[in-house]
C-alpha cells in the first residue's frame, strides 16, 4: 500500500485524528513515515478532498449521496 492508502486507513480507523494520532497509528502498525511525508500526503488528500481538516483533527470526508438522493426523490 502506498503512503495515501496507509494514511487514508489509519483515518478510517481513528475518525478523528490529528497529525501525531495518525503518525502514532502509523508507527504501531509498522510503517515508518518521516514527518514531511506525512505532512505532504495529508495536504494531498486535503487537495484532493479526500479528508476534511477542523480544528487540526483530520477525517474522512462526509459523502452527500444521501442528502442529493432525498432531494431529486422530494424535488418539487
Amino acid at each position: 500500500m502506498d503512503a495515501r492508502g496507509w494514511v487514508l486507513k489509519a483515518i478510517e480507523t481513528l475518525r478523528f485524528a490529528s497529525e501525531q494520532d495518525v503518525a502514532r497509528w502509523l508507527e504501531d502498525e509498522g510503517e515508518s513515515f518521516s514527518r514531511h511525508e506525512l505532512r505532504r500526503t495529508l495536504e494531498l488528500l486535503l487537495k484532493e478532498g479526500a479528508l476534511e481538516l477542523k480544528n487540526d483533527l483530520f477525517r474522512l470526508k462526509r459523502k452527500n449521496s444521501n442528502q442529493q438522493a432525498f432531494d431529486k426523490l422530494f424535488k418539487d
